[in-house]
């Protein structure tokens, strides 16, 4: 067992199992669901039928970072709002797929598109609709917050609810599982002055 720091609420390590850095290190592709892990799972219901959610700031950053290092991105949901293109847009998430009842076939679309097995593929959900792509990911990640049946198919569940900083823990595992992270950070030390 490896003790790895991941930006927490204050200074918290965790131990993370071998097995879970290993599968880490192999991942090109990180795919989320958005109800429950890109947002808190909350729906506002907006007058025309639309519908708007709250995203996580340090979410999208993390996406961008996980973005320049090389891994690509794809959401595929069971819903389908404006707010969700927007941000998926805004944060050049490569493949949204959006009403996916069966999200099985999205998922076997974004791997072979992007040339990648289920080995390298990381999956993160939260609820039961969730679970046959879990099942099929070298990383399966389970949000705090999930339902037991999504966290029992997971390799590892995090820290943080959905919407409050799951995706950036994620996107931190898998960067420093990769050797990536240090290098991610430098551009923020640049102008540094000791």
């Amino acid at each position: 067992m490896q003790s790895v720091r991941l930006r927490c609420d204050g200074e918290a390590v965790i131990n993370v199992d071998d097995e879970v850095l290993e599968r880490a290190g192999r991942i090109r592709l990180l795919v989320m669901d958005c109800d429950g892990v890109l947002t808190d799972g909350r729906i506002i219901f907006l007058p025309g039928g639309d519908e708007t959610k709250q995203f996580d700031s340090k979410d999208g950053h993390g996406l961008r970072m996980a973005s320049r290092a090389g891994l690509r991105l794809a959401i595929i949901s069971g819903r389908q709002s404006f707010a969700v293109r927007t941000r998926a847009e805004d944060l050049g998430v490569a493949h949204l797929y959006e009403k996916a009842w069966n999200k099985l076939e999205p998922f076997n679309e974004v791997m072979a598109a992007e040339a990648v097995s289920p080995e390298e593929v990381c999956v993160m959900g939260d609820d039961v609709t969730d679970i046959p792509l879990l099942r099929r990911a070298g990383l399966a990640v389970s949000v705090s917050d999930a339902v037991d049946e999504a966290k029992a198919c997971s390799h590892y569940v995090t820290l943080h609810a959905g919407g409050k900083g799951a995706v950036r823990e994620v996107v931190e595992l898998i960067l420093k599982a990769q050797g990536k992270w240090e290098g991610e950070m430098a551009r923020y030390y640049e102008d540094c002055q000791e």
